[in-house]
């Protein structure tokens, strides 16, 4: 297979990520591209899709598997399940990479390089399609593995088994797979707030600005100085940008100011909503 693809995963033990390949299968027309080991290959276009009984966080070096059934990958993105206890109905995105320890796979300390023009421009299609009351739409912060040398995140349906099978949400995340596209925004690094990301979403659906990793505060509560620098420096570098939107709002006078000057010290620029261009019809 000629030039880069982009490597769509379904892990056949997920049952969303087995409904999306469903709902892929029905949209267009793939052609059986091999199975090597316990890996099948199917292609349209400058997509493939690899599907797996292995489980998704657990792949490591994934794009290299692809490799040795000769399909060279631009970006991959995993199809997959959320869980959280809330169980409240979800559809979100996310990069990946561990800023600690790897207790859900990947590297200790390490991220992956993030996607954030196909990662946001796929939230704001969800934003769009979704018409299912009750769905929450959402960015999740940078967690869990694999490790991967190529461009990756995550789409999911959540958050436990009552929503898990639902084929309307399947629908939705697929028409944002085969619609997404880059939008020539710049990229920003997301940094404090909770794990679901509420002010980068918002500020993702209004203003042209793509997110690639973001930080939350749970993840910098009780770390040094020399420690938030450094995951400051490593979501940066691995998003491909200097730029931080600093979720002010989330954070006590005081510790904003000392992370506003971690992130400088860093090496990165601050930005706020007025730097932004709203997007049409914002």
């Amino acid at each position: 297979m000629t030039g880069k693809k982009r490597l769509l995963v379904c892990s056949e033990t997920d049952v969303p990520s087995v409904n999306m390949r469903a709902q892929l299968l029905r949209k267009r027309e793939w052609e059986d591209v091999g199975t090597f080991g316990n890996d099948s290959f199917i292609a349209c276009g400058d997509m493939v899709m690899m599907s797996t009984p292995d489980l998704h966080i657990r792949m490591e070096g994934l794009d290299e598997r692809a490799a040795a059934a000769s399909i060279e990958v631009g970006e991959v993105v995993f199809m997959s399940r959320h869980s959280a206890e809330s169980g409240e109905a979800s559809l979100t995105v996310h990069p990946i990479g561990n800023y600690h320890e790897n207790r859900y796979g990947g590297r200790e300390r390490a991220l992956v390089r993030a996607c954030p023009a196909l990662m946001t421009d796929a939230l704001r299609r969800i934003s769009a399609y979704n018409d299912m009351a009750g769905f929450r739409v959402c960015f999740e912060v940078t967690h869990h593995g694999p490790w991967l040398e190529k461009p990756t995140f995550f789409i999911e349906i959540g958050s436990d088994e009552r929503n898990w099978g639902n084929e309307r949400a399947a629908d939705i995340l697929t028409d944002a797979l085969l619609d997404m596209a880059p939008g020539g925004y710049p990229t920003a690094v997301g940094v404090a707030g909770g794990h679901y990301a509420p002010r980068f979403t918002e500020v993702a659906l209004k203003f042209g600005v793509d997110f690639g990793h973001m930080l939350p505060n749970y993840h910098m509560e009780g770390r040094g100085d020399e420690d938030i620098a450094r995951m400051v420096r490593d979501a940066c570098e691995a998003s491909g940008t200097r730029l931080v939107y600093l979720h002010r709002k989330s954070l006590k006078g005081p510790e904003e100011r000392r992370l506003s000057g971690l992130i400088e010290s860093a090496g990165c620029e601050i930005i706020s909503s007025s730097d932004l261009e709203p997007i049409n019809g914002s």
